[in-house]
């Protein structure tokens, strides 16, 4: 299979919102910019001139100020459209017809439709409630809710009068949620009294109890689930919305105001509440959506995520472009693999998004969803969470669409956006991301700093950028923000990815490997853990794996477990199987010395492998913060190892 995949139709040069951008930007810069990889030079060596160029063919709407950049101080201090007034909910609720905004489809199959009428009226009520209770700009508003259209009313009310959104998922236990909303001492929480999953219904009542006890005093807001029965003390959604006052005006802010808080993922400590800005948010998911994304006012645009992972709040700014948004709350697999597909060709979404473990388990299903679902409307799918298989990217076009654009996208909470993504003017190329993000100074360094292409080392960015945080929620001094990022290279934010960027003729691709700090060194080679699952993960037999390296005899040896399919068992030739496969797909250096079966994988509440917290385990050392988990009862099954002892 040859490793070009899709290739750009030539209409793209000439109709894309990216062509006509890059024809402006050539006006501005006042040269030829003859490919990709000189546009995006221009972009990064030129902020002064990139980023209010973007400003204006997005249609941001706002008063940019006199000045693009704040050069003075260390890099995270470099602020961005200082003199800059602007609100992100007006922006988003710029359309205000009866074209739908958003549709929320439940597990159950019910739906809530919402036009852009609707949700400017019903945001404008959220806020106007918030600033009758006394709630005024920079005072938290916490949502622990489902996937539902009430969470981005209230987010949008929320930004409305400069109040700040932060908001985990319902599948969270009291200590995930006590760990993030604790620390920022939230004026208002909203709350369901349940939510369904797999064909169960999950009642809250209990954790919202001890909650509510343990943050203090604030007000609750209940927002009615299918089975709503009152929460005492909260005040019902629909009061809120029957209210009949006038909508306030929109808070106009400064640039660097805060509008989300997010959250790490806490899985070495009590999370980071990570404060990020309206303008940078706005400015470069502007970015992203129509010019990487293409994304129009006539499309509809989907991604699987909850309130808790950072794609939530990046499905949001999709209203800036005017698209509709299509929402899901429950197993993605329920009642079968097929569920996303059939909704995605009910709805006609053009831009489908999902992880790379959900391609995986649809390829292991054995669906093809090519065959069963009109995925015609579908132009764009993207992909993220973790590094898609090059073999997932072979299963894409052959079983669920031959010309679609795969964007599989690497960035992150941290970012609140993407470093690198996809470019509908080029092709896409079998395991790699097609590109950095313009205005991103993306590169990857080795061990000495030093900038390299075509070997592996840790990605970074060399310049500020406008979606940087603004910093860490109590965090005097930026100490922990500096700690995070600018430790490893000075002025220079080190992300934790183990990259390799790939140079062709007009452009440099890019390979993610993994988690920096989850690389293997046996030996003193440095290995990327996504370089051994892409091996594994392809046999029949196995569901999914998780890699880590063991402290061994003064060096490092690789363990692999692995889950395996119903019907398998971890017979000798099955591992032989799975040491030939690592040693002809990758190195003999990659070949684990061990290789051990488990029922299952611990994984964070977003979904995403936690493989520090399996290296610790197997070393015997404290998981710091089991509460991240969404089942901390799996690490049981790496501790005290008989064959990790030989």
């Amino acid at each position: 299979m040859t490793d070009i995949l899709w290739q750009p139709p030539a209409t793209h040069h000439s109709d894309t919102r990216l062509s006509g951008f890059w024809r402006q930007a050539e006006q501005a810069a006042g040269v030829s910019l003859p490919d990709w990889r000189s546009l995006h030079r221009w972009s990064c060596d030129n902020p002064e001139r990139f980023w209010p160029l973007v400003w204006d063919v997005c249609g941001i709407t706002g008063e940019p100020g006199d000045s693009v950049q704040q050069r003075d101080g260390a890099f995270h201090q470099r602020r961005f459209f200082p003199g800059a007034r602007l609100n992100f909910a007006e922006n988003l609720l710029q359309r205000r017809d009866r074209a739908t905004a958003i549709t929320a489809e439940q597990e159950d199959g019910s739906q809530q439709t919402l036009t852009y009428a609707e949700l400017f009226q019903q945001a404008g009520r959220f806020a106007a409630w918030l600033l009758d209770n006394g709630i005024s700009a920079g005072d938290r508003v916490a949502g622990w809710l489902p996937n539902r259209a009430e969470a981005m009313v209230a987010a949008l009310g929320s930004a409305w009068i400069g109040a700040v959104w932060s908001s985990c998922s319902p599948d969270f236990g009291i200590s995930g949620v006590l760990d993030r909303f604790g620390q920022i001492e939230p004026a208002v929480l909203l709350v369901t009294d349940g939510y369904q999953y797999g064909g169960k219904w999950i009642e809250l009542d209990a954790r919202i109890s001890a909650v509510v006890d343990a943050l203090g005093p604030c007000k609750l807001v209940q927002v009615t689930s299918a089975r709503s029965h009152r929460i005492a003390g909260a005040t019902p959604w629909e009061q809120i919305q029957s209210a009949t006052t006038g909508l306030p005006d929109f808070c106009q802010l400064p640039f660097d105001h805060p509008l989300f808080i997010l959250f790490s993922s806490g899985t070495t400590g009590k999370p980071k509440c990570i404060v990020h800005g309206a303008g940078g948010t706005l400015l470069q998911h502007a970015k992203e959506h129509q010019l990487h994304g293409d994304l129009r006012r006539d499309d509809t645009l989907f991604y699987f995520t909850t309130c808790g992972w950072m794609m939530w709040n990046w499905l949001l700014s999709g209203l800036q472009a005017g698209a509709s948004l299509v929402l899901y709350d429950g197993n993605p697999a329920w009642p079968d693999s097929g569920r996303l597909f059939d909704m995605a060709a009910t709805l006609s979404v053009t831009h489908f998004g999902t992880s790379a473990k959900f391609i995986q388990a649809v390829e292991k299903s054995g669906l093809q969803p090519a065959r069963q679902y009109d995925l015609s409307a579908m132009r764009v799918l993207y992909s993220t969470g973790s590094p898609l298989l090059h073999e997932s990217y072979d299963f894409i076009y052959a079983h669920i669409s031959d010309s679609v654009q795969l964007s599989s996208i690497s960035g992150g909470t941290d970012i609140i956006s993407c470093f690198a993504l996809g470019n509908p003017l080029l092709p896409v190329i079998r395991g790699e991301l097609q590109c950095a993000g313009l205005g991103m100074d993306v590169a990857v360094y080795d061990q000495d700093g030093q900038a390299v292409i075509g070997e592996r080392g840790e990605l970074v960015c060399q310049r500020p950028f406008p979606s940087m945080p603004t910093g860490f929620w109590d965090d005097d001094g930026d100490k922990r923000y500096h700690d995070a990022y600018f430790d490893r290279f000075p002025d220079t934010w080190a992300h934790g990815d183990f990259a390799e960027l790939v140079a062709h003729d007009s452009h440099d691709g890019l390979i993610i490997h993994g988690r920096s700090d989850a690389v293997l060194n046996p030996g003193g080679v440095r290995i990327g853990t996504a370089e051994i699952y892409r091996q594994v993960e392809t046999l029949d037999e196995i569901r999914e794996s998780v890699v880590v390296g063991q402290d061994w005899e003064g060096d490092v040896r690789v363990v692999l477990f692995v889950v395996l399919q119903p019907g398998n068992t971890l017979t000798e030739a099955l591992c032989q199987r799975i040491r030939t496969a690592i040693r002809s797909g990758a190195t003999p250096r990659h070949v684990p010395a061990r290789i051990i079966e488990v029922p299952e994988i611990p994984r964070t509440v977003s979904g995403k492998v936690v493989e520090l917290a399996v290296r610790d385990t197997i070393h015997g050392r404290a998981v710091q913060n089991v509460s991240a988990l969404a089942n901390p009862e799996a690490l049981g099954h790496f501790s005290g190892l008989e064959a990790l002892k030989h």
